[in-house]
């Protein structure tokens, strides 16, 4: 194991490695502030500044749909993290002897999200209407 400067501990080193880095983005955001223009004018003070005029509140309540679709799209996503390297490295588990096994493993880990897709699709939270 490589040895750092004499007289100076794991912890030292963890410790001035996090005193420079929190050093470093208080001098980064106090120079950026000090640099940057400040001009405000009643358009980039509105809530949008998308060339449009606001209608309405700020605080309009979404449907919780909207929120439901996102879970769903992002556990199907995290399946796909999950699945991709487990196909590429199945060959690998089956020259170790083990590739029934992960392969039944996979099929409980799809089956799993399965019975979550079948529940929510049976309770109407897909229905976007």
């Amino acid at each position: 194991m490589p040895e750092g400067p004499p007289g100076v501990t794991d912890f030292q080193a963890i410790a001035w490695f996090a005193i420079l880095a929190i050093l470093f983005v208080v001098v980064a955001l106090g120079l950026s502030r000090l640099i940057q223009p400040h001009r405000p004018k009643p358009e980039k003070l509105t809530t949008y500044e998308c060339g449009e005029r606001p209608i309405g509140q700020a605080w309009s309540q979404f449907n919780v749909r909207y929120y439901i679709f996102a879970l769903v799209f992002v556990v199907f996503d995290i399946e796909t993290i999950f699945i991709y390297p487990w196909a590429v490295r199945l060959r690998n588990f089956a020259d170790l002897g083990i590739g029934p096994f992960m392969f039944v493993e996979m099929l409980v880990f799809l089956g799993i999200l399965v019975l979550g897709l079948v529940y929510a699709w049976r309770k109407g939270v897909l229905k976007w209407v």
